[in-house]
């Protein structure tokens, strides 16, 4: 342990954040290609099963939002607890996170039972459409606990620097899921031709398998964090330590949930095609954000390692870092999308009408891919801070408050143009409006 701590806080920055970077940037891509893999599948069997899994995506992208976004509350209070040497402290919050993964499980096998019905009528009228899509949600949310407890033990291994462990883990669940979507969805070996509930099963299975063994290998092998269970109290600072960051985290990760049901709501009223594209876009834009998130992963137990030891220049050398190396994987996505977007669309067999909708969409969105490289990182600074409520600020102007009602008034005007127009758009208040947060907040510092 004294090791890796010493590392985090006497390593070259930029050399320290690329070694804590890239497995989580791999892992990131390997779950990246089997959510693109999992709609290419489904884009087989008919643009109807596309369009069920794309109206699905808001609650099963809910799970990830609060399993991640509780974890990195979690990730941050261990780090900095081990930052400060505080045994206690990184004792209680691996203690409170096992039981409250638990719980919130619990939470989404009820939505999965009682409410899928009801959220998904709103987005469709066609019986099959409706069909598949509850049967893939209900899946996915009632088996969603191989995935929190994934989650839970990948971010306390990285709050102790530990990077490669949980990209292992991910990889294996990943590759497993490549594998078992084919086999389920189309009936292979003999099996039953399940469809879209073969995917959802595909899914959760690798998800399980995958939270098994982060599991097992975290309680044998990091030794710096130790779940004692026994004897546990609940602890009301801890709590709210932890969903400080975690509540804002959450929901801003679910933001993209919330996003995608309100645009749906407004690209109804063009088309379900074009639903079915913007569902594409939203699996696509993941192998360009996955990886910059990525770098905030690493950076984030840096940034709190720092900040509880009071290290004010390796934090703003953090920044400075992570900003370059985002930087270059947005470039890089910007370049792609505005290049390629044929190539990308003809990946899931798109028919004329969704190239007609696609290709202006993946060149207009993707224009601003590198404008949000600030907002991306500032509001994971914060997060790592313990500043929830500047996160949340900065990823609502990036992904609701201005696309939403943007998107209903220039889509009277341009049409689908209107709607894309306002990803860029948002990109750039929100990138402006973290700069001034950061700043009155370093002013106001005192290290």
């Amino acid at each position: 342990m004294e090791k890796k701590e010493n590392a985090m806080g006497t390593k070259k920055v930029m050399p320290l954040l690329i070694s804590m970077s890239v497995p989580p940037m791999i892992s990131m891509l390997i779950q990246a290609l089997y959510n693109i893999v999992d709609s290419m599948y489904v884009a087989r069997i008919s643009e109807d099963a596309l369009t069920a899994v794309s109206i699905a995506f808001p609650l099963q992208n809910l799970i990830i939002a609060v399993s991640c976004g509780f974890g990195i509350g979690l990730n941050a209070c261990a780090a900095r607890g081990l930052g400060a040497k505080d045994e206690k402290e990184v004792k209680s919050a691996a203690a409170h996170g096992f039981w409250f993964c638990g719980i919130h499980w619990l939470l989404f096998v009820l939505m999965g039972l009682f409410l899928t019905g009801p959220f998904l009528r709103g987005f469709t009228d066609d019986p099959q459409i409706y069909k598949m899509s509850c049967e893939y949600t209900q899946i996915v949310l009632c088996f969603s606990i191989g995935g929190m407890y994934h989650l839970y033990s990948e971010k306390l291994f990285q709050a102790t620097g530990s990077m490669i462990l949980p990209m292992i883990f991910q990889g294996v669940g990943a590759v497993f899921n490549i594998i078992l979507d084919p086999i389920l969805i189309f009936g292979w070996f003999g099996l039953p031709a399940m469809g879209v509930p073969g995917a959802a099963i595909a899914t959760v299975a690798s998800q399980i398998l995958a939270g098994i063994l982060s599991m097992v290998f975290f309680v044998k092998k990091c030794k710096e964090i130790p779940i004692c269970l026994k004897g546990f109290r609940l602890d009301k600072n801890m709590l709210r330590k932890i969903y400080t960051v975690g509540i804002p985290s959450a929901i801003m990760m679910s933001l993209p949930s919330v996003l995608v049901a309100a645009l749906n709501s407004v690209l109804a009223a063009f088309s379900a095609t074009a639903i079915a594209v913007f569902g594409l876009y939203i699996k696509i834009q993941t192998f360009v954000y996955m990886p910059a998130n990525g770098v905030i992963q690493g950076m984030r137990p840096i940034m709190s390692y720092n900040y509880g030891a009071k290290n004010r220049k390796r934090m703003k050398e953090t920044l400075k870092a992570s900003l370059k190396a985002t930087g270059v994987i947005m470039a890089v996505g910007t370049v792609i999308f505005l290049a390629f977007p044929q190539a990308i669309m003809k990946l899931f067999d798109a028919n004329e009408e969704m190239m007609k909708i696609g290709v202006p969409m993946l060149r207009i969105i993707g224009a601003g891919f590198l404008i949000s490289t600030v907002g991306c990182v500032l509001s994971g600074v914060f997060e790592a801070l313990g500043k929830g409520v500047q996160s949340l600020t900065v990823s609502l102007l990036r992904q609701l408050v201005i696309i939403v009602p943007l998107s209903v008034i220039l889509s009277r005007v341009l049409g689908l143009y209107g709607v894309w127009l306002t990803f860029p758009a948002a990109e750039l208040i929100a990138a402006f409006a973290g700069c001034v947060l950061y700043r009155n907040f370093m002013n106001k510092l005192k290290l």
